[in-house]
């Protein structure tokens, strides 16, 4: 008993610093992964675990530990008591399985007639030239930020970076971003990652795009979330991409639309043997 406690009070620790394949805790033998928790939590957030702020990936992380401590416990009670052999247990577990073959089935079904359309190189490359604009991408910047509370706060950390500059600049960044940024990136070293103008909110984004790369602001940018000190990492100017950048996107949206036209023929063709009152 003293044992599981000291298990289940271990796997109350994870954070956002999960190991792919760490075992986490055991419960009566079984292995519980930080790799079946990344799981979880990634799709009970749709993939956007990580930009979650460092004390509610915590929370997160504990109550799915715990949750599958407990279907683990649930589970072998449960075949412990013979709920496998029941018919209840059989009837469902076969529905299910029927359930699953049915959309499996259809699946690839699908991927079969998906896989048979062919898109030409001439029609690959007249979409491109009808459709350049689809292309453009836009000017973008990718930029770090300090997010404080107050303005004060804000001109001191700028004061103890303004004589700095290159790599030394970069790094201290980091550093004060991790330690008192109280925005979510802030665990990143303030990475706010690749972003078009429009994308913030408008002071922050005349702000950035008005800067050269590699420095920060020389004054506190203030927003309905606080004050920010930005650090430009880099800009990338507007351009189009070429045939060859974006073939497979084209081919795949052409075999897309065609395979639209594809499933409808084929529905239809289907209905009409179809006995259907």
């Amino acid at each position: 008993m003293r044992k599981a406690r000291k298990l289940l009070l271990s796997a109350l620790m994870v954070t956002t610093t999960i190991l792919s394949a760490q075992t986490i805790v055991t419960v009566n033998g079984k292995a519980i992964t930080s790799e079946e928790v990344n799981q979880e939590l990634m799709n009970a957030t749709q993939g956007r675990f990580n930009t979650l702020p460092v004390e509610k990936q915590k929370e997160l992380g504990q109550q799915f530990v715990q949750q599958l401590v407990a279907n683990e416990l649930m589970y072998g009670d449960a075949k412990k008591t013979g709920v496998l052999n029941t018919k209840l247990f059989k009837d469902e577990y076969k529905k299910i399985q029927e359930k699953v073959k049915k959309s499996i089935a259809i699946q690839v079904w699908q991927k079969q007639l998906h896989d048979k359309i062919k898109v030409s190189q001439k029609e690959l490359k007249e979409y491109y030239k009808n459709n350049k604009e689809e292309f453009v991408e836009k000017e973008r910047v990718h930029a770090r930020h300090i997010l404080v509370k107050t303005e004060a706060e804000a001109k001191k950390i700028i004061a103890e970076l303004k004589s700095l500059s290159g790599a030394k600049l970069k790094a201290k960044f980091e550093e004060l971003a991790k330690a008192k940024s109280t925005g979510p990136s802030g665990p990143k070293g303030g990475d706010l990652g690749t972003f078009t103008k429009g994308q913030m909110v408008p002071a922050f984004n005349d702000a950035v795009f008005k800067m050269k790369v590699g420095t920060i602001t020389p004054t506190p940018i203030k927003t309905q979330f606080g004050y920010h000190i930005i650090y430009l990492e880099d800009k990338m100017k507007a351009a189009t991409r070429t045939f060859d950048e974006v073939k497979s996107v084209i081919e795949q949206r052409i075999k897309n639309e065609k395979f639209k036209s594809v499933m409808n023929e084929k529905m239809a063709a289907l209905q009409k043997k179809a006995t259907i009152k």
